[in-house]
């Protein structure tokens, strides 16, 4: 069987996966959700012309030549309007978000004046008119859009959208992830581990890849290598609600104990493509189970990783709706040299820096081992090289992928 092209792999999975339906959720919990349609202010910020400073409210042309006396004939607190009116000669002090009392043009900062008596104010240095104040719809105006749809949500956003008084958010369901790792040398974390066995990591990788990227990840833990074990999990797949997407890990190859093809197919498995040009990561399954699309990762951490990053984002960001599908793509400078690639297109874990420029220099990690997590774990992009790509010098651009820091 020929090796299924990376791109052309992506393309059958992402047109296998639609926008999900959407919920709206209390502003509240709505930090880091995607919105499924556009948002508007309710109010406009500032409802009114307001002060930017302590100070004093006034006529510009008083203060064209300072220093000048004028007469103190209110105050404007935060959240309470002066009543009357200014007029020429007269001042109203003010403070930081208050109305501007009527008649009013130009606030002077109180580190610009002294404060002579009760009634009256010296001001030292003028201003131009306008100053000091923030015009009313400033920030935003009722009805206008601030957050476009598929817009990952912030802090900062949700501190702008809690001004415009917008107290329920429309956002797209959390994609829900079911996860099951397979092999008999698993051992769950916190377990005593026995002499032929090793920790079971993948399911945490890639559960906290999903939380990262806004999903539910549903794990199913571990199966065994045999037929019964693996029909115990696909009944408790069955049982869980809303599952978008079945993940495998392991088991996807072709070894007497990699059973996933087999069990899953007594059981209504319909394989899409099997094994893709890419490095780590050849045994990787696509198809239909359970009613929905499946995944089957190879179980070297690495390789489960690089492929999850390029196919199950894509899918996860496009059930979500985002604007931008899939990790990050920039450029950076090779630190060194690298030689020709081979047949299949590589992922190398690789670490980059900015230089003063901005300009990102880029180093791969040492030992592409597909199974060492500590090499994963301090890289912050992938490098990619296409099929027989040539060598590369020193100082070269390539293209990689951004991780999340």
């Amino acid at each position: 069987m020929s090796l299924m092209p990376v791109e052309h792999a992506l393309d059958i999975i992402s047109k296998s996966f639609s926008h999900l339906e959407k919920e709206d959720i209390p502003l509240s919990e709505a930090m880091g959700r995607t919105t499924a349609c556009d948002h508007v202010a309710a109010l406009t910020q500032p409802p009114f012309n307001a002060s930017a400073m302590d100070g004093y409210a006034l006529l510009a042309e008083d203060v064209a030549n300072c220093p000048v006396e004028l007469t103190v004939i209110g105050e404007a607190p935060a959240g309470k309007s002066y009543d009357g009116e200014v007029q020429p000669g007269t001042t109203v002090r003010i403070f930081t978000g208050a109305p501007v009392p009527k008649g009013a043009d130009t606030v002077i900062m109180q580190e610009n004046t002294e404060r002579l008596s009760e009634q009256t104010v010296r001001i030292v240095t003028g201003a131009q008119q306008g100053r000091n104040i923030r015009p009313a719809g400033n920030d935003f105006a009722k009805g206008q859009k601030l957050v476009d749809a598929g817009t990952v949500l912030t802090s900062r956003h949700i501190g702008m959208m809690a001004a415009a008084n917008i107290a329920t958010v429309t956002v797209t369901r959390k994609p829900r992830i079911a996860l099951l790792s397979t092999g008999d040398e698993l051992v769950e974390v916190g377990l005593s581990v026995g002499p032929d066995q090793i920790i079971s990591s993948n399911n945490l990788l890639l559960s906290g890849l999903i939380t990262e990227n806004g999903g539910t990840a549903v794990d199913l833990r571990i199966a065994r290598d045999n037929t019964a074990s693996l029909e115990e999990k696909i009944t408790l797949l069955k049982t869980k609600d809303k599952i978008d997407l079945f993940i495998t890990i392991g088991g996807a190859s072709v070894g007497d104990h990699d059973l996933i093809q087999k069990v899953l197919g007594l059981h209504g498995l319909k394989v899409n493509f099997w094994k893709l040009a890419i490095r780590p990561g050849k045994p990787m399954i696509f198809g239909e189970f359970n009613n929905g699309p499946m995944i089957g990762l190879p179980g070297n951490p690495a390789s489960a990783y690089v492929c999850a990053v390029n196919f199950m984002l894509p899918a996860l960001h496009i059930m979500l709706g985002r604007k931008t599908i899939g990790a990050p793509k920039s450029i950076a400078i090779l630190a060194h040299e690298l030689p020709a690639n081979a047949t299949r297109q590589d992922y190398m874990r690789a670490h980059f820096t900015e230089n003063s420029n901005g300009e990102k220099i880029i180093s791969t990690t040492p030992r592409q081992d597909s199974a060492k997590l500590s090499t994963l774990s301090h890289a912050n992009c992938l490098l990619v090289r296409k099929p027989h790509a040539p060598a590369a010098l020193k100082g070269e651009r390539v293209e990689i992928l951004l991780l999340q820091p």
